[in-house]
């Protein structure tokens, strides 16, 4: 099913709470097994707990193991894609590859597709990736950091993936750039101490208890949306 929808607004500061999920995650497979395990843990989750992936609609590297995990374990899956990128080909894939989501959504941006995927979400998953996981991550958080929605934001820190960030995170608090309490706008999800136990770890589970034991209102946003053009009226 296709759904062609007009240009998008920004998310308006509250919208209604559903069970989906929004995962990031890379076109790539990675040069190691415990990022694919770990996106097929995930995926494994979600389906197990009815929470509807939605992601960027790609077929290759992590993106396509962790969707297909969903669809192959009973899930859905929701994919959310520029109408020039699909014509391109996808993000890495070959032209005749499968679809492997259910549901396909067209926007006609990249801004207009975050938009969406935002706005459809309880809440948002990182598996290791490249520059786009890095920006899709870091906006959404910035989104709760303003008050535009509060929502979590979780990071499988397989084989200590994330440690760079969580350090910059770290040093902008100490430069007085972040405030102290923001910090806890990116949950950091770091599994075992012994990385050769990242393999086998339930990192799904891991996910979705991180992202459950969220508590909405608990970090003061910047600004007060509903007086804005894109708040609630």
């Amino acid at each position: 099913m296709t759904v062609e929808l007009a240009p998008l607004l920004p998310p308006p500061a509250q919208k209604p709470v559903t069970s989906a999920i929004a995962v990031y995650c890379g076109s790539c497979i990675g040069t190691q097994s415990a990022f694919s395990a770990a996106a097929v843990s995930l995926g494994r989750a979600l389906a197990g707990a009815d929470r509807t992936l939605v992601y960027g609609g790609g077929s290759n590297g992590i993106m396509g193991v962790v969707s297909g995990e969903v669809l192959i374990n009973g899930g859905k899956v929701i994919g959310v894609l520029p109408r020039s990128m699909v014509a391109g080909g996808g993000e890495g894939e070959k032209n005749d590859s499968p679809k492997i989501f259910l549901d396909e959504i067209l926007v006609d941006s990249m801004h207009e597709r975050k938009i969406e995927m935002a706005t459809r979400v309880d809440g948002f998953i990182g598996l290791p990736g490249g520059f786009g996981t890095f920006e899709e991550v870091l906006e959404v958080t910035t989104w709760t950091q303003l008050g535009i929605h509060d929502k979590p934001v979780a990071l499988l820190n397989v084989l200590s993936f994330w440690e760079p960030l969580r350090a910059l995170v770290k040093g902008s608090i100490n430069a007085g750039f972040i405030k102290p309490q923001h910090e806890q706008l990116i949950i950091f999800v770091d599994g075992p101490e012994d990385h050769s136990e990242h393999e086998n770890f339930d990192w799904g589970k891991a996910a979705l208890e991180a992202l459950d034991k969220w508590e909405r209102g608990s970090v003061k946003p910047l600004f007060n949306w509903s007086h804005g053009p894109y708040g609630d009226t």
